[in-house]
């Protein structure tokens, strides 16, 4: 075992979870990278050593909790405690996009499966190896589209967008930060939600303005938090001005 602050980014062998995991690397952090495939989690882990991070593979399959019990006993076993967890891993599907009269339970259980459900069962299962550490940091990645402020003002740039299933699991993501925070309000651990921005990557079709790695550096900032730092917020990029900020629930 290692005093070197441990972090483990889940969804961490591409996009932002990839640009998350070097950047946390490279303030001298040992990365787990969870991965639901293994090999697409080696070559991620191989590609990160070769510019000089110490990152590890970690199999993980966040909507599984059988797999997510193992990860959880791998990281106590072999490091005994962990300092950040970045739940990075999400999805949308390409029918989530259809207005809300035409939304299919199927696609809003799929997505709420992933993109909320995951993070209950992840951060549950590692919460005790957080709470072992000397500040633990949780970073939930959110959107400014599952801000109901953001939403309903017809003057904001997400205002066009009508779907149900990823926005309104986003929401919810953002009511589960809010009541990790509170919970844990008296304890070293500090919970947030991070609004990447819209970011170019595999998730969108490379459709994003901003980079995968602009995308990371909100989540590197929720991560490596001082001990006086804000829980319980929604944080990021801020589309109105390119800033970065709180936004409203």
């Amino acid at each position: 075992m290692t005093t070197t602050p441990l972090a483990l980014v889940t969804g961490g062998n591409r996009g932002i979870g990839y640009a998350t995991a070097r950047q946390l690397a490279a303030r001298g952090m040992t990365v787990l990278v969870g991965a639901r495939d293994a090999d697409r989690g080696a070559a991620a882990v191989a590609a990160l050593r070769d510019g000089g991070a110490d990152a590890r593979p970690l199999p993980l399959e966040v909507t599984d909790p059988v797999s997510v019990a193992a990860a959880a006993e791998q990281v106590e076993r072999e490091h005994g405690r962990l300092d950040v967890l970045v739940n990075n891993a999400g999805i949308v599907r390409a029918d989530g996009m259809a207005r809300p009269s035409e939304t299919t339970l199927t696609t809003i259980r799929e997505v709420f499966e992933t993109n909320v459900f995951a993070v209950v069962t992840v951060t549950n299962a590692f919460l005790p190896l957080l709470l072992r550490a000397p500040a633990g940091r949780i970073v939930n990645v959110s959107s400014e589209v599952g801000s109901i402020t953001a939403m309903t003002d017809p003057e904001s740039s997400v205002w066009p967008l009508t779907s149900v299933p990823y926005p309104s699991s986003k929401a919810a993501l953002n009511m589960v930060t809010a009541m990790y925070a509170k919970e844990l309000r008296d304890t070293a651990v500090r919970v947030n939600a991070a609004n990447p921005g819209y970011c170019a990557t595999d998730f969108n079709g490379h459709s994003g303005y901003r980079t995968a790695e602009q995308g990371a550096e909100v989540s590197v900032r929720l991560a490596t938090l001082p001990a006086d730092g804000p829980t319980g917020q929604l944080w990021g990029h801020l589309a109105a001005d390119d800033s970065y900020g709180v936004l409203p629930w």
